[in-house]
This record gives structure tokens, C-alpha cells and sequence, in this order.
């Protein structure tokens, strides 16, 4: 029997790398989209032609009472749920002297309180089956290190590091596993060539030489959701080039820029 994975924000970029490789792995798949349809319905197609069950459902995970129905959903259609992915989130930048309460509440309903809602309703769904399932976060090296007008996305990514770690532990008894993957410069394209990757000032400060690829997310995502990852729980893991193991204004020859 296939195994069952849901994926918040999975029509494009990070999310979509993830969704295909866990299809390719042997999982029916589950996810969301924001806003562009046709994106997520050219994902399901490309799940399906591999030979397994997609469903895809409009969600706007922001509003409190939408992540626990749509994980709901996403349980009922796949017929249970093994693994969890959440990968939903978008950047916005804003100065504190400019801050507004509805950017503010719109972060943190999207980037934090709808990883720990589906986390809720996966969880008791796991716990009740019996089932020593995968829960992921997806977060950012903005959680690790500090940018101007990034207070708020910035901490809320660092927050999803923190819960993570208490996840792990009270999740531990279940045999439930809990880790977080933080991206840093990460192309929304697989099909970018390597010269391409290598092209800009961003990839200039990566000590790899390059931006980052889906597939390099969700490379780590199929070996954290296997049997050879069950020691592993209530860690982050950078997927970075290595970008913040120096300042962004610092030479890693020794000198600045």
C-alpha cells in the first residue's frame, strides 16, 4: 500500500520539488495552492502520470479556521497520512516604523500558526492509527541570522525552529519524528541550468558558487521521511551553499567586500 504525504504550499518553487519527489518515492500526494490553479493542476497531472493518487485543493492558510479543515480533507481523501510537510509561506519585509497589524497578523497566520494547526489535526491522526509518521517545516536561514526590515518574518521562521524542538519530545512517545529544513537562496525552477544558478550578487556570496535548487530541498525531505532517518527528530537542518557561515558583507578570503 502507497504511502500518504500532504503538502501546504506545494503548486510551485520548494513546495512542488517536494511534491514530485515524494511521488517518485512511491507516495500519493495531497497539497495546496494559494492562488495559481493552473500550477497546481499541471503538478497533478505530472503526480498522476507517475503512477499515484494526487489531490490539490485552493487554501488560504492564513485564516485560523482553514488549516485544520484542509488537513481533515487531505486525510480523508488519501485514505490516512504518513507524512506531513509544512511548507506554505510567503516573504514580506516591512520596517518597524512602518509596521501594520494586518501584515503582521497575515505572517504569522501563514508562516506559524498553520504549521501548528495541520500539525494538530496530522498528529492525532497519526497517534490514533498508529502510525510512526514524518512531520517537516519548512523554515529559512533567515531564522539564524538577522536582516534589516526582517524582525518579523525573520523571528516567526526562528519560531518554527523553537516549536519544532518541543514537538519532537512530546511527539517522541509515538514514535512520531519532527524536524525543520531551513532554505537559504533557493531558485522557484529545477530546470535552471548550472550557469544560470551561478549567475548575480546572491549566488556570488554563496560559498557553493550557486543558488540553490528545489531539488536540493526535497533531496533531504526523501531521506527525512525514510526508515534511515528514524534517529533523527526535533533538529534544523541549513540547505545553504553554506551563505551564512559568513556575513554578507564579509569576505570568506579573509577580507570585506
Amino acid at each position: 500500500m502507497a504511502k500518504k504525504a500532504f503538502i501546504t504550499g506545494a503548486s510551485r518553487g520548494i513546495g512542488r520539488g517536494i511534491a514530485l519527489r515524494l511521488a517518485k518515492e512511491g507516495y500519493d500526494i495531497a497539497f495546496t495552492y494559494n492562488s495559481e490553479e493552473h500550477d497546481a493542476k499541471s503538478l497533478c497531472e505530472e503526480i498522476i502520470k507517475l503512477g499515484r493518487k494526487c489531490f490539490y485543493y485552493q487554501a488560504s492558510l492564513e485564516k485560523p479556521e482553514v488549516p485544520e479543515q484542509i488537513t481533515h480533507q487531505a486525510i480523508k481523501d488519501l485514505g490516512g497520512l504518513d507524512v506531513l510537510v509544512c511548507n506554505a509561506g510567503k516573504t514580506k519585509f516591512t520596517s518597524i516604523r512602518t509596521l501594520d497589524v494586518e501584515l503582521m497578523d497575515f505572517v504569522y497566520g501563514l508562516n506559524y500558526r498553520s504549521y501548528a494547526l495541520c500539525t494538530k489535526v496530522a498528529a492525532n491522526h497519526m497517534i490514533e492509527n498508529h502510525v510512526e509518521g514524518r512531520i517537516l517545516f519548512i523554515s529559512s536561514t533567515r531564522s539564524m541570522r538577522a536582516y534589516a526590515n526582517d524582525a518579523i518574518y525573520g523571528s516567526l521562521k526562528a519560531a518554527i525552529n523553537r516549536m519544532v524542538e518541543s514537538l519532537a519530545i512530546e511527539l517522541s512517545t509515538f514514535g512520531i519524528t519532527v524536524n525543520t529544513i531551513a532554505p537559504g537562496a533557493t531558485s522557484v525552477r529545477n530546470n535552471y541550468s548550472d550557469e544560470e544558478l551561478r549567475q548575480g550578487h546572491i549566488s556570488s556570496l554563496v560559498p557553493l558558487g550557486r543558488k540553490g535548487k528545489p531539488d536540493d530541498i526535497a533531496g533531504l525531505v526523501a531521506y527525512l521521511v525514510s526508515d534511515d532517518s528514524s534517529y533523527i527528530t526535533g533538529v534544523t537542518i541549513k540547505v545553504d551553499g553554506g551563505l551564512i557561515l559568513y556575513g554578507p558583507n564579509e569576505d570568506p578570503n579573509g577580507g570585506r567586500f
